[in-house]
């Protein structure tokens, strides 16, 4: 085979997969089901609903560690395959430690792409796939599936959750070392302009993504979505009240998600603290995260503070109706590098949402009218807006079903698919 056939063979199987011929993908990405927040709810979600179809789907993914940053129970950090809802999972393993900040947060992926790369490149060349999609992050395992698509002819396809390398920057994991800078970003030019396609989440990571070099052409936004099947309003009281021992006339504020750097959680306790003579007001942080154990400690005096872990997904829909007020924090410059796929549960709901974000980013201008905006990082807002909502009859809260099923998963899924085959 000369390199003359190898192109041909890529043109005409690109050709086919974009007139639909989708059959076999191979995923790749660090974060995949099992896990229950961020991106590898997401992807396994994917993969599951292209078996579901009769797609021959593999993945090469890591252990599930996300977003605690250990291995869950179950799993080791090592090489495993299984077969889980009709999906090929290949594992491979990477580099974990208790405190991931810093210089670390670069390693992880590093690691990552190290490790998979025989098995990702071995699945490609052995499955002949219509579509190699990457999920970013992490973009650094990227170039050698490219690579390895391009031999067999496969379509190339990157699914970007989060602008990683915008982001460790944003929140200060790399620091700001210019020579850092320059190597990260001229890394990411490089390998976004050979996918075929690229597909975002957000309107703003678009507009970001083309200042980067992607082509309109090759550009698509398919928003996270929300099984709207599965979280709805419910008639009754949820039964986590009671259980919680929580009383009927508490006012309970829930944030659900992962407790890390991007979320701006610590403003959330210094609202209870200013709070915290308001006897019926409860602040319920769950979920799991790096910053988890720190928040803990800086709420360690406060009684109106509650943490708790992930709740099971089969409860979730009970789970999100409990309060009387979701709140979706978010730092300074962050809400338009990442658009919390969190938020479509929490309208779903249809219990009131109080949003922190800024005029102009996507996330206040997407969610104006359906939800309480407040500015980022004005913690004397939020107390305002928490009392505010507190007060306010129950037919006077806003609410987001309608917004929510903009979000339906399975139009969006049905879009990811097309984008996959090239269809726009």
């Amino acid at each position: 085979m000369t390199a003359g056939d190898v192109v041909s063979g890529r043109e005409e199987a690109v050709a086919g997969t974009a007139a639909g011929a989708l059959r076999r993908v191979v995923v790749y990405g660090m974060n995949y089901a099992p896990e229950l927040a961020g991106v590898g709810k997401y992807t396994g979600e994917i993969g599951e609903h292209m078996a579901a179809e009769g797609k021959e789907v593999t993945v090469v993914t890591t252990p599930p560690h996300y977003p605690g940053w250990q291995v869950q129970g179950g799993f080791r950090n090592g090489y495993s395959s299984a077969l889980l809802n009709g999906v090929r999972v290949l594992r491979t393993p990477l580099l974990l430690r208790k405190r991931m900040g810093g210089i670390w947060r670069l390693l992880a992926p590093l690691s990552f792409a190290l490790t998979s790369a025989p098995v990702v490149v071995w699945q490609i060349l052995r499955r002949r796939p219509d579509t190699v999609l990457c999920v970013e992050p992490t973009l650094f395992a990227a170039p050698v599936a490219q690579f390895a698509a391009w031999l067999v002819g496969a379509r190339t396809v990157l699914h970007v959750q989060d602008l990683e390398v915008d982001a460790a920057f944003a929140v200060g994991h790399l620091g700001s070392r210019g020579w850092l800078k320059s190597l990260g970003y001229g890394f990411e030019r490089f390998t976004l302009k050979h996918f075929d396609s690229v597909v975002t989440i957000s309107g703003r990571m678009a507009d970001r993504l083309r200042q980067k070099g992607v082509p309109e052409e090759r550009l698509a936004i398919v928003r996270n979505w929300v099984d709207l099947s599965h979280i709805r309003p419910m008639e009754s009281v949820s039964p986590y009240r009671a259980e919680l021992g929580f009383a009927p006339d508490d006012f309970i504020v829930l944030y659900s998600g992962n407790v890390g750097a991007k979320q701006g959680l610590n403003l959330l306790i210094e609202a209870a603290e200013r709070l915290k003579d308001k006897p019926r007001i409860h602040f319920v942080i769950a979920g799991e995260g790096p910053l988890k154990a720190e928040l803990q400690r800086q709420a360690a005096s406060l009684r109106n503070v509650r943490f708790l872990p992930f709740q099971p997904y089969a409860r979730f829909n009970e789970f999100l109706n409990m309060p009387d007020l979701h709140v979706l924090p978010q730092d300074h410059g962050i809400a338009d590098l990442v658009l919390p796929s969190k938020l479509g549960g929490m309208l779903a709901s249809g219990k009131p949402v109080l949003i922190t974000a800024d005029d102009g980013t996507e996330l206040a201008e997407f969610a104006r009218g359906h939800s309480l905006l407040v500015p980022a990082g004005d913690v004397g807002q939020l107390c305002a807006a928490i009392l505010a909502a507190r007060d306010m009859a129950p037919e006077e809260r806003p609410q987001g079903c309608a917004l929510a099923r903009r979000l339906s998963k399975g139009d969006a899924l049905d879009a990811l698919e097309r984008a996959m085959s090239g269809g726009r």
